[in-house]
């Protein structure tokens, strides 16, 4: 009896003169814009029957609705990178060619609304150094004051003061109307028993502790270049020491200065045993990671980053998720090629 019922209720499609009034009243209602009242007046029908003749046409698959808004392209990617590597969240900008500060600018404003849209009383951020985290803390305009606690998840490094984790940290905490700590070490040493002695030390060891309380952590994710990288510019790294990293460890970006190979694991342990921060695995337990980086140069480490389940939100731009899905496909698909790791 329920079967019958059902059936009864569908439409049948095939008959002339019922698929001429039904194709009559889904022009009226989604192209023309007219009411379901209307459509009734129009069509000497009663309003109950016109509503239900738009739902079963969309039960039985007789309605294809397309949204087709301007920005749609960057909403498909957003979804795939999300279904892909089952991600919380996954913001895409539209691509700016050739202006890479427009680019860390306006990347930098979506961090920010990403962030605000999230951050609550009581959280504690975890944060990292970069110019993408520096551009989003310039973009922070808290609609109100947020009792909030930041702290570095590293030590900082001598260079350009405003991209360092201990500005970052006091910059973000004021826009906020939070506090902040400053960690007063650097992000690397030369040898692990210095590493030791230091992460022994109490004012070292209680701001990681605050570090290891995060509930949101930002972090921007660098590439292993022998030219640019952060390892090269602010550690006694030298670019064949990078070239190593890279060509025998194969390494394909840093998170939090932990140096990642493909699959997302670390993969420079002597590297590794000279950083002052927290371990990859204390990063990984913070409930909310916000990984912010863009630009194609991005693709790979970002891919490494996402396939190790290193990331929990990714802030990033058009060309950087477009070559992340292509080198997921060509994995699927089994026609990528990097260049050999030497054993």
């Amino acid at each position: 009896m329920e079967n019958k019922a059902k059936w009864s209720e569908r439409l049948d499609a095939t008959d002339y003169n019922t698929a001429r009034l039904v194709n009559t009243v889904l022009n009226m209602y989604y192209i023309e814009g007219a009411t379901q009242a209307e459509i009734a007046q129009h069509l000497e029908l009663s309003t109950p029957k016109v509503n239900r003749m738009l739902k079963q046409a969309r039960q039985q698959g007789l309605v294809n609705i397309s949204i087709r808004t301007p920005f749609q392209h960057l909403f498909s990617l957003e979804n795939r990178l999300k279904a892909i590597f089952d991600l919380t969240d996954a913001w895409v900008i539209p691509a700016v060619p050739d202006n890479g500060d427009a680019v860390v600018h306006t990347l930098g404003r979506a961090g920010a609304a990403y962030l605000l849209e999230r951050v609550r009383d009581g959280d504690v951020i975890g944060i990292s150094a970069g110019q993408a985290i520096l551009a989003l803390v310039q973009s922070v305009e808290a609609p109100r004051q947020f009792d909030v606690t930041v702290a570095p998840v590293l030590g900082g490094v001598q260079g350009v003061v405003t991209s360092d984790v201990n500005f970052l940290a006091t910059e973000l905490a004021t826009r906020l109307g939070g506090k902040a700590y400053q960690l007063h070490a650097p992000a690397f040493v030369e040898t692990e028993e210095q590493r030791d002695a230091l992460l022994a030390m109490t004012p070292v060891r209680e701001i990681l502790d605050v570090a290891r309380r995060a509930t949101i952590a930002l972090v921007g994710i660098g590439i292993l270049d022998r030219e640019t990288s952060r390892f090269v510019r602010f550690t006694a790294l030298s670019p064949q020491d990078m070239d190593r990293i890279v060509q025998v460890d194969g390494g394909v970006g840093d998170i939090a200065a932990h140096v990642y190979n493909l699959d997302g694991r670390l993969c420079s342990p002597s590297i590794d045993g000279r950083l002052i921060g927290l371990t990859l695995a204390e990063l990984q337990r913070i409930p909310l990671i916000i990984g912010i980086a863009a630009t194609a140069a991005k693709a790979l480490p970002l891919y490494g980053a996402l396939r190790g389940h290193n990331l929990h939100a990714l802030i990033t731009d058009e060309t950087a998720a477009e070559g992340v899905i292509r080198l997921f496909e060509e994995d699927f698909q089994g026609t990528r090629k990097l260049p050999a790791v030497k054993p």
